[in-house]
């Protein structure tokens, strides 16, 4: 259940000087009046955007699981997926991070094997590759007939161009070569495996036949995630709700700090926007700030309430699901599973 306490902190400390950059160059006394002029209905409004934001992608993740023969609530669902975002928002490298962790949480909660934890949480995050793409087209291809692009929104529709062509052509390799692929995993990961299981006392280093069994058990669950098609269509149409939803929350933050813009502004930020958790700062954090604001600004949105906008916006989708998922890692952490059951 732990995680690299001290590559966290180094990660906080860095996007801490990232915040404080941007900060700076927008002015914080301007970002301050902006968020404390907005309209106190309409931030309400982002929270219950961000909630159901975190539902949607819980019940992606209940869906996933009961295909897999690991079938919990979909309430359970959902906090189990808080908590897998509270590993993600507290590791560097986001997702990349804080899978190994978010696999133990929906294994214990799921009570099955810790590689079908892990399938289930990396088809939900594979998933939600495919409709931010199509979103961010969509976005980009609005744009197109409407305005003449800037050097910022040509990366931006450059980094999503790259991404439609090279995630497909990647999922389609990869599964077709799956074979050779765990192959390669099993020689990669066995000698990695044996010697930080030596590194423990009283461990027995795992052998090559474990780890060839462990991977194997996680290629196995990912066909099995993958072979019904009807519950894949309902897991990526929950996907696909809650990339609205997070548009509709930074959408909704504008509008509270009076910048009308168009829903399509939205649409094409929070996917691009989300690249940069792939950075080495806990959940993007800083990142994710920056190219959000960048993206905005290049859309003639004024700097202080593009950086306001984004401040509350990401108060919904960073600070809550952070606050609600450390609360279940804590009762997972006490007693190990938890809402067992369909």
């Amino acid at each position: 259940m732990d995680v690299d306490l001290r590559a966290s902190l180094v990660g906080f400390a860095l996007a801490a000087v990232v915040l404080a950059a941007v900060g700076w160059l927008v002015g914080p006394g301007r970002v301050a009046d902006a968020v404390v002029r907005a309209d106190p209905v309409l931030l309400a409004a982002v929270l219950v955007a961000a909630a159901c934001w975190l539902t949607s992608w819980g019940l992606a993740l209940w869906t996933v699981l009961g295909g897999l023969g690991a079938p919990v609530r979909g309430h359970v669902a959902v906090l189990v997926f808080a908590a897998a975002t509270f590993a993600n928002n507290v590791t560097p490298f986001g997702q990349a991070g804080g899978e190994p962790v978010s696999a133990l949480f929906v294994s214990r909660a799921a009570d099955t094997k810790y590689e079908t934890g892990l399938a289930a949480i990396a088809s939900v995050d594979s998933l939600n590759f495919v409709p931010s793409i199509a979103l961010a087209t969509a976005g980009i291809a609005y744009f197109s007939t409407r305005l003449t692009f800037g050097s910022r929104l040509r990366l931006a529709s450059y980094a999503v161009g790259a991404l439609a062509l090279a995630v497909p052509l990647l999922v389609v390799v990869g599964w077709r070569y799956r074979h050779t692929v765990e192959q390669g995993a099993v020689r990669a990961a066995t000698p990695v495996a044996r010697l930080v299981g030596r590194l423990f006392p009283g461990r027995e280093p795992p052998s090559w036949a474990a780890v060839r069994s462990r991977v194997d058990g996680f290629v196995h669950a990912i066909e099995r995630a993958t072979g019904n098609r009807r519950r894949l269509a309902l897991a990526l149409g929950f996907s696909t709700s809650g990339w609205l939803c997070q548009s509709v929350s930074l959408w909704l933050s504008l509008t509270a700090l009076g910048a009308n813009v168009p829903f399509p502004v939205a649409l094409v930020a929070v996917p691009v926007g989300a690249i940069a958790g792939v950075t080495p700062l806990p959940g993007g954090l800083g990142g994710v700030e920056t190219v959000l604001i960048a993206l905005l600004a290049a859309l003639s949105v004024p700097a202080s309430a593009a950086a306001g906008a984004v401040v509350v916006h990401r108060v919904g989708t960073y600070l809550l699901p952070t606050i609600l998922g450390g609360g279940v890692v804590g009762v997972l952490g006490s007693s190990g599973r938890f809402g067992v059951g369909s």
